[in-house]
């Protein structure tokens, strides 16, 4: 049921915000610092601890993991549109930065997953190894 876990994400995101009240008051900037980043960490971390004790039904599971898929791309979109207005408000520093911020995701992305792939294949090649010497056609999918 979708309910079920919504206490759990509302204290999440209240705690977030305070705490990102109160990293923005100390340090002198009239914001909330990064209080939708401290909830969603609070979430994991309290969820998987939650999940570890066996303390967490699987309907409430259910009901985060619906709410996590809902929420996270919401915020996601609204925060990269005040950025956005953020950085054409910030001149054209703000904009070279996010330019190459994105330029070099698109170099390293790449770069990371062929290692990724290759230590896959590789350990698919050491787990279909047969011990008898023989030669097999068939390969082995999990």
């Amino acid at each position: 049921m979708v309910i079920f876990g919504v206490a759990l994400l509302a204290i999440c995101m209240l705690s977030g915000v305070f705490l990102g009240e109160l990293l923005g008051l100390s340090l002198g900037i009239e914001a909330n610092v990064g209080g939708v980043g401290i909830a969603m960490l609070l979430l994991v971390l309290i969820v998987d601890h939650l999940k570890k004790r066996g303390k967490l039904s699987q309907a409430a599971q259910d009901g985060l993991g619906f709410w996590s898929a809902m929420y996270i791309p919401i915020v996601i979109a609204m925060s990269a549109s005040q950025n956005v207005a953020g950085a054409l408000d910030g001149g054209p520093l703000a904009i070279v930065a996010g330019v190459a911020a994105v330029a070099i995701s698109w170099i390293v992305v790449p770069i990371l997953s062929a290692s990724k792939r290759k230590e896959v294949f590789d350990g698919a090649l050491d787990e279909n190894h047969l011990t008898g010497g023989e030669e097999a056609n068939v390969r082995n999918i999990k």
